[in-house]
């Protein structure tokens, strides 16, 4: 086996193994750095196919910044050694269908849908292409789902300022 197939499953199997530990964890700040160490995973992946500019970005902007972030918004509203409380079944299996359903479309959506070139053009995969399509506006264009994500994004955030600035129970 090659070694950049060894690191790649080592990398993979780490970013597993933090993400699920960043989602199941019941102590706030050990789930945000499980999501670092995940994000830190991605960086490298992006390192090893050379796409420098990206794993720099990664590193900087999630894996610092976002992280720093959630940290800082953790120790600000509320105790360092709190616990989330452990959700029922019914959440539990409520979120595990929405997954494994979110999983299936975009699989669906990756093999049949994805970045298919327009007729007569040549099939090329190349950052520059995805570029194109993602923020293109044409036919074949993605910008409106992206777009669409940045205010999913912007309402998330500003829902989270809204449930840390709640007031306290007596």
């Amino acid at each position: 086996m090659h070694i950049k197939a060894v690191i790649f499953y080592i990398l993979a199997a780490e970013m597993l193994i933090f993400s699920v530990l960043a989602v199941t964890s019941l102590r706030i700040l050990r789930a945000a750095v499980y999501l670092l160490f995940a994000l830190a995973g991605t960086a490298a992946l992006y390192f090893m196919v050379d796409y420098f500019f990206l794993a720099a970005v990664q590193l900087v902007v999630y894996a610092g910044g976002i992280v720093v972030l959630i940290i800082f918004s953790v120790l600000l509203t509320s105790h360092i050694s709190e616990r989330i409380p452990h959700p029922g079944w019914a959440k539990m299996s409520l979120a595990a269908v929405t997954t494994l359903a979110a999983a299936i479309i975009t699989a669906y959506t990756l093999i049949e849908e994805g970045f298919k070139p327009a007729a007569g053009e040549p099939v090329t995969y190349s950052m520059n292409f995805i570029g194109e399509r993602m923020l293109g506006y044409g036919e074949g264009g993605y910008v409106l789902p992206f777009e669409l994500i940045s205010i999913l994004l912007l309402a998330a955030m500003i829902g989270a300022i809204v449930i840390a600035k709640r007031t306290p129970r007596p």
